[in-house]
C-alpha cells in the first residue's frame, strides 16, 4: 500500500522555481523529476559542467570535467580549475541584509552584505599579519554566531582551512580533534549562553591550548561579557585588539584549486578518536549551490534558517547560502527556551522561506502540543528541511496539521562525510507521507542488496560526485579514507544507513547500517521501532539496540517518559501491542526499560552503537564526543538484561 500524497506544488510555483529553470537552461524542459535525475546520472559530466554555469560560479572550470570517471576513488572533477569558496560567497555586495542573529537571551543583531564584506577584510588582515597563509589551519570554538561566519570568510580569502566546533565540547574533545589538525590560529568566545545559563569557555581553552601547541594567536570574542579576562589564555588576544589598526579594504582571494583542502569535517568519534574528513572548495561549493537553488529553491534575499551548532555539518551548508544571495537567520542557544515558540517567533518576524531543523525538534514540539499555524504568520514559508535522523510518517502529519498546510516538508539526508545530501526534496515531485522525496541531482544513488526481492538494503552511490571529501587528514596513503567508504564493495561508495526505495521512488531510511537489528536473522531497521513508539503519548523518546543472546540478537528498547509518567505493566504491554501492529512481531523488544536519559552526539543524534556497547560490557572509546555521556552509566549493569524474555 502506498503512502498518501501531503503535498503537491502547484504548476504555478513549479514553473518559477530555479530547477525548472535550469531544466530549460539545459535543455530539457521536463515536468518528470525521476526522469530528469536519471539524465544527471547519466550524463554526469554535462550535469555538473553546465551547474557551473548556470549558478556563475566566480573561477576557471579548466580543460577536463572529470578525470578518470569510472573511477570513485581517483575520479576528480575540475582537476585543473580554481577558484575561492570565500570570493563567491562575498559576491553580493549590497545594503541589504546578509545576517540577523538572535542569542538566547533575545538580543538581535544583523549585518549588511556590505558589513559583512568588511569584517571580512578586517579579519583577513588580522589573520595574514599572524602569518597565516594557503594550507594553514584556522580553527573556531564558537556559537552559531556572525563572527564564526566571518573568521571562516576570512580564512579561507586567504586559502587557508577552516574546522569548527561547538563550544560545548570538552577539553578533551577539542583536543581529540583539534590536536590532530594543528591548527595556528584558534577562535573562541568567552562563553556562551544554553537554557538561560551562562557557561565558561575560558577555563576549557586553558586546558586545550596545553595540548595543541601548534596554535600561535587565540583570539577571544566576547560574548557573555563585555570585557573578559583573558589574562591567563596563553598567547591570547581579545577580537576589538586583534583587529585595531586594520581598515576595510577590496580583499585579495587566494586562489585555490577545485579539490584544494576548504574544510575539516569530524566524524562524531563515538568508536574511537574522530576521524578528521577533508572537503575542498569546489565540491563544497558546487554542491550546495545545486541542493540551495535547485532543490531548495532558494533565491537571492530568501531568508534561511537552520538549526544547527558549529560542530554539525549543516551549519557550513547553512552559510554556503550567501552564495545564492540569501539572508542566513542565525540563532544560538536552547531551541526550547525560554519556551517551544521562541524560534517561531523569531524566523516569522523576519519572514523566513527555508526552516531548517533536525526530527528530534519537530517530533518535541508535536510532543508538546505546540501549533506555530495557529499563532504566527508563517505566510512566507515554504520548505521545511528536516535532517539528523528519519522524520517518521506521524512528524509528516503534524507538520501540515499544526505548521503550515501548504508547505514543501523536505526530508533530507548525508552526512558530515560528504558535507551534503545523496536523498533530499525537490520543488517538483509530490511530498508522500513518511518518505524522502528522491535522490539527489548527480548523485547516482542505488539501493544494495544481496537478495534481489528485496525492497531495502545499504545505501551506496556508483558514481563520483564534487563532494566526495579530499581525503582525510594525515592519512597519507588514503588506507583510512578507503576502509570508510570502499572497502563493502570495490569501487562503490557504500555510506552506511539502510534505506528502501518505495514504489512512488521515493526513499525511507531505516537506520545506520551498523545499528540495524538481526532477531532471528531478520534485518530491521531502528526508525522502524521508533515510529511505532512515538505514538505512545507518555514516552518521550526511545532507543532501540541488540543484544547478543543464546546465539542469536533480540531486541532491547529503553523508553524515556514524560514528567510523572512511569513504566509499569500495562505500559509495557501497550508498547509491545503497538509495535507489534503497527511493524512486526519480530520489532517486538523482548524487554522494554525505563531509563531517565539516552545519551546523544553533540549535534543530537541518540547513539545506539554506544548504549549496545555498554550493555555488552565493552569500553566506549571517546565519551568526549558525546553531549551527555554521563548517561551511559545509567545503562551499565542491569539485571534485566540477564533475564529471558
Amino acid at each position: 500500500m502506498s503512502n498518501p500524497v501531503l503535498w503537491s506544488s502547484s504548476k504555478e510555483r513549479a514553473d518559477r522555481s530555479q530547477l525548472k529553470e535550469f531544466m530549460k537552461f539545459v535543455n530539457r524542459p521536463d515536468d518528470n523529476y525521476q526522469a530528469f535525475h536519471a539524465w544527471s546520472v547519466d550524463e554526469v559530466e554535462e550535469f555538473w559542467n553546465k551547474l557551473w554555469d548556470f549558478c556563475d560560479v566566480i573561477g576557471e572550470k579548466g580543460d577536463i570535467v572529470l578525470k578518470d570517471p569510472d573511477k570513485m576513488t581517483g575520479g576528480q572533477f575540475f582537476p585543473n580549475g580554481s577558484l575561492n569558496y570565500a570570493q563567491n560567497l562575498l559576491r553580493r555586495r549590497s545594503d541589504e541584509k546578509a545576517i540577523i542573529f538572535r542569542d538566547e537571551t533575545g538580543k538581535e543583531c544583523s549585518f549588511t552584505f556590505n558589513e559583512l564584506y568588511d569584517q571580512v577584510s578586517l579579519w583577513a588582515q588580522g589573520f595574514k599579519a599572524q602569518g597565516v597563509k594557503k594550507g594553514d589551519r584556522v580553527a573556531a570554538y564558537m556559537p552559531n554566531m556572525p563572527e564564526t561566519i566571518i573568521a571562516c570568510l576570512a580564512a579561507t580569502s586567504l586559502g587557508a582551512v577552516f574546522s569548527s566546533a561547538s563550544p560545548d565540547f570538552g577539553v578533551q574533545g577539542l583536543v581529540d580533534r583539534f590536536g590532530q589538525i594543528e591548527p595556528k590560529i584558534l577562535v573562541s568566545v568567552d562563553g556562551y549562553h544554553y537554557g538561560g545559563k551562562e557557561i565558561d569557555c575560558l577555563e576549557k581553552i586553558k586546558g586545550a591550548l596545553e595540548q595543541i601547541p601548534s596554535v600561535q594567536k587565540t583570539v577571544i570574542v566576547p560574548f557573555i561579557q563585555d570585557q573578559p579576562d583573558i589574562s591567563g589564555v596563553n598567547k591570547a588576544v581579545l577580537s576589538a585588539d586583534f583587529l585595531n589598526g586594520f581598515q576595510p579594504q577590496d580583499i585579495e582571494f587566494e586562489p585555490t584549486s577545485f579539490n584544494d583542502p576548504l574544510f575539516i569535517m569530524f566524524s562524531s568519534g563515538t568508536t574511537g578518536v574522530p576521524k578528521c574528513i577533508v572537503h575542498g572548495h569546489g565540491g563544497t561549493l558546487l554542491q550546495h549551490l545545486k541542493e540551495h537553488q535547485l532543490h531548495c529553491d532558494v533565491k537571492e534575499g530568501d531568508p534561511v534558517f537552520y538549526f544547527t551548532t558549529c560542530g554539525w555539518m549543516m551549519w557550513n551548508w547553512l552559510i554556503t547560502g550567501l552564495a545564492s544571495g540569501a539572508t542566513l537567520l542565525l540563532y544560538d542557544g536552547n531551541p526550547f527556551y525560554p519556551d517551544e515558540k521562541f524560534l517561531w517567533e523569531f524566523t516569522s518576524k523576519h519572514k523566513c522561506k527555508l526552516f531548517g531543523t533536525a526530527a528530534k525538534y519537530i517530533d518535541a514540539l508535536k510532543k508538546a502540543g505546540i501549533h506555530p499555524k495557529d499563532e504566527f504568520d508563517l505566510s512566507d514559508l515554504d520548505i521545511i528541511t528536516s535532517t539528523g535522523s528519519p522524520l517518521v510518517h506521524e512528524s509528516f502529519d503534524y507538520v501540515y496539521n499544526s505548521i503550515k498546510k501548504d508547505v514543501h516538508l523536505a526530508s533530507i539526508s548525508g552526512g558530515t562525510d560528504i558535507i551534503s545530501c545523496f536523498v533530499l526534496g525537490n520543488p517538483l515531485s509530490p511530498v508522500y507521507r513518511g518518505e524522502i522525496q528522491g535522490a539527489g541531482l548527480g548523485m547516482a544513488v542505488e539501493v544494495k542488496t544481496e537478495d534481489q526481492t528485496a525492497q531495502s538494503g545499504e545505501l551506496v552511490c556508483t558514481k563520483p560526485f564534487p563532494s566526495m571529501p579530499v581525503g582525510f587528514w594525515g592519512d597519507e596513503d588514503g588506507k583510512k579514507y578507503h576502509a570508510a567508504y570502499f572497502d563493502q564493495y570495490p569501487n562503490v561508495w557504500s555510506h552506511g544507513d539502510w534505506i528502501e526505495k518505495t514504489t512512488q521512488g521515493g526513499y525511507i531510511i531505516h537506520g545506520r547500517s551498523d545499528a540495524t537489528l538481526n532477531p532471528g536473522g531478520v534485518r530491521i531497521g531502528t526508525a522502524e521501532i521508533y515510529r511505532q513508539v512515538e505514538k505512545i503519548p507518555q514516552v518521550l523518546e526511545s532507543i532501540a539496540v541488540g543484544q547478543d543472546w543464546e546465539g542469536d540478537v533480540r531486541v532491547i528498547l529503553f523508553v524515556r517518559m514524560k514528567e510523572e509518567q512511569s513504566l509499569d505493566e500495562e505500559m509495557i504491554k501497550n508498547i509491545k501491542m503497538q509495535i507489534r501492529e503497527g511493524a512486526t512481531p519480530r520489532h517486538v523488544p523482548a524487554h522494554i526499560v525505563q531509563i531517565s536519559d539516552i545519551p546523544r552526539t553533540k549535534s543530537g543524534k541518540i547513539t545506539e552503537l554506544a548504549v549496545r556497547d555498554v550493555i555488552h560490557g565493552r569500553p566506549i572509546k571517546n565519551k568526549e564526543a558525546l553531549a551527555n555521556p554521563e548517561a551511559l552509566d545509567l545503562y551499565q549493569d542491569l539485571e534485566i538484561l540477564l533475564q529471558s524474555a
